[in-house]
């Protein structure tokens, strides 16, 4: 069966994302984990010190300004599941309107980012880099400051890893993702209602007093 941007979203719309094996693969396979890794969008776990470096304003925060730089940057990397159908697929998904990214800028320079797929109230993080010290953080800031004032209910991160559970992430079981997930499908949302760039701005959006932890 020819993987095709329609078929993606169908994939999405029922819980399943690919991943290619390597750069190199030809061949693409579905995942439906167990335990899905999500971010509660009024649990992100703000440290002190990125608080202290967003307030600084030393970097910019954008979406949509360099889509396929953003997904070259995620791949660039030893191991990678994404390989060049993956990098086209995701491309035109961009094009369409569902795939999006979030940039993080020092001056001229991209220094971080990531990208994603919206459906509905629902955001499929997909990939996020770091060419700068804790811009990749910077990036989820932005990207749950966009989610909240959209309207977003659910953020997926597919997997949990030891720096998402650090940034507030969670596990939960494939039942209640599904769950999640059919609620965020019947719900309209606006990815593009953030307008605001200026990062202590996204970081008054991203998290409430309750939910933003020190350290």
């Amino acid at each position: 069966m020819e993987l095709t941007p329609r078929l993606l979203l169908t994939a999405y719309a029922s819980g399943v994302f690919p991943m290619a094996e390597s750069a190199d693969s030809d061949e693409i396979f579905w995942f439906n984990p167990e335990k899905r890794g999500v971010m509660p969008l009024d649990g992100l776990h703000i440290s002190r010190s990125l608080r202290k470096l967003m307030r600084a304003r030393r970097f910019r925060v954008t979406a949509n300004q360099c889509f396929e730089q953003v997904m070259a940057a995620c791949a660039d990397r030893p191991e990678t599941w994404i390989n060049p159908e993956i990098t086209a697929l995701y491309t035109e998904l961009h094009r369409l309107g569902h795939a999006h990214s979030v940039e993080v800028w020092n001056g001229a320079t991209l220094a971080g980012g990531l990208y994603g797929v919206s459906l509905g109230a629902a955001f499929f993080g997909e990939s996020m880099f770091s060419r700068q010290s804790n811009t990749s953080k910077i990036a989820l800031v932005g990207l749950v400051a966009r989610l909240r004032l959209g309207n977003f209910t659910l953020l997926d991160m597919q997997f949990l890893t030891p720096h998402l559970a650090s940034l507030g992430g969670v596990q939960i079981p494939r039942e209640d993702y599904s769950a999640q997930l059919e609620a965020a499908l019947a719900r309209r949302a606006n990815f593009h209602r953030l307008k605001a760039t200026d990062t202590y701005s996204l970081l008054s959006l991203a998290a409430s007093q309750e939910s933003t932890h020190t350290s």
